[in-house]
């Protein structure tokens, strides 16, 4: 198997999710302290208290020298609001087999990620990816020495988008599958760790200076003790980002124990408030979004708040210079792949009837285009439209 090895973390940066203390390298791929022992694989530290069988069998695949079987153990995992059975290790340890060969979308055909597939192959123009965009760009802490959290940071498409930034950033997530592709396909630089956000966190205290959770907290249970945890690991002056929050009151697409957006309200008090739909358009448009108070959003079907500790929120003047997401890792831009082409046209082609009724209403990108299938990346406000509306990706190269 070839590795694809990421940053490892510092020897004191991350804590045992049972006894609290350090946890310190044994070898590569070892975690330790007292009577403990937890997996490393492809420095993705696997900690989550909820799963001590299979970690102690990890470790003992690890001991025995077997990396593609502790792998494939570990890509075995899946969330309790997976709609589909989980892969089988044959096809998990086929996966880690051959993972240099394959595309991000037929490494998730692997792992049986059915219809979630189609979201995390086209995050990229996602309006609730977007919104996510958006709601960073307003956050107040980033770029003050301390690294970003991404809390529930799925395949690592945000991740991706704050390293073209220059941004230091964590990911953490319930499923070892996810932090995999992320380190395999869409951002291989980044420092992962996974864990359950319902246990203690394995992640030193005031360690970070933006918690960021993009819709992904209406799924997480007991909502105050997670938020407990997200103030105990943010920095002095630090930001807690929540997007794209479905509110309780209106039918969603998904499942999950949403609240209502006066509850969201009560776990964060004092929290800037914004319509999830007002904040994609306002990316899209290259303007600063425009908060709202609890009432006038009651019936919206999502929401997403900034709540700051110790600081002043951004000004508009402020926000509105700020780039984040514009960012590109290469020389050319490629056309949306939810276009297909016929003749001199590209249509949007989607994924799937549920896909559609999700998204399509929302879209920032017209139905059809004329374009060229590529363009070159540059700094023109051209080009800038073009990537705010998602017409034109910065895909990464295995996509």
């Amino acid at each position: 198997m070839t590795g694809c090895h990421g940053p490892e973390w510092p020897s004191s940066g991350l804590f045992s999710p049972i006894s609290r203390l350090p946890l310190y390298p044994q070898g590569a791929s070892l975690l330790t302290c007292a009577n403990e022992i937890w997996p490393v694989v492809e420095n993705i530290p696997f900690l989550r208290a909820d799963r001590l069988d299979m970690a102690r069998r990890a470790v003992d695949l690890i001991k025995a020298d077997d990396i593609v079987g502790a792998t494939a153990l570990l890509l075995t995992d899946q969330d309790a609001y997976a709609p589909d059975p989980p892969p089988t290790m044959e096809a998990c340890v086929s996966l880690v087999q051959h993972a240099a060969t394959l595309s991000f979308r037929e490494a998730m055909q692997h792992l049986a990620f059915g219809r979630v597939a189609d979201y995390f192959a086209h995050r990229w123009s996602d309006p609730t990816y977007i919104s996510g965009l958006a709601l960073f760009n307003e956050a107040a802490s980033y770029g003050t020495g301390q690294p970003v959290l991404e809390l529930a940071c799925g395949t690592g498409h945000f991740l991706r988008a704050f390293a073209l930034a220059g941004i230091e950033a964590v990911g953490a997530d319930l499923v070892f599958a996810k932090l995999w592709l992320t380190r395999r396909f869409i951002c291989p630089q980044a420092r992962l760790v996974c864990f359950d956000a319902s246990t203690p966190w394995p992640l030193a205290e005031q360690s970070f200076a933006t918690v960021f959770c993009h819709d992904a907290f209406y799924f997480l249970p007991d909502k105050n003790s997670i938020l407990a945890q997200m103030y105990r690991v943010l920095g002095e002056a630090g930001t807690i980002a929540i997007g794209h929050a479905h509110n309780a009151a209106v039918d969603n697409h998904s499942k999950g124990d949403p609240l209502e957006v006066s509850g969201y309200l009560a776990l964060l008090p004092n929290a800037q408030l914004f319509d999830d739909h007002e904040l994609t358009a306002a990316f899209a448009e290259a303007r600063s979004p425009r908060p709202a108070e609890a009432g006038a959003l009651a019936h919206v079907p999502a929401v997403s708040l900034i709540w700051n500790r110790g600081g002043a929120m951004l000004s508009t003047e402020q926000a509105e210079k700020r780039s984040f997401g514009l960012e590109t890792g290469s020389s050319s831009l490629h056309l949306n792949p939810l276009y297909r082409r016929d003749a001199d046209t590209a249509r949007i082609e989607w994924p799937s009837l549920r896909y559609e009724q999700e998204y399509a209403g929302l879209a920032t990108y017209p139905m059809q285009w004329t374009g060229p299938d590529s363009i070159v990346a540059d700094d023109s406000n051209e080009t800038d439209d073009l990537i705010r509306r998602r017409i034109y990706i910065d895909l990464p190269r295995q996509w």
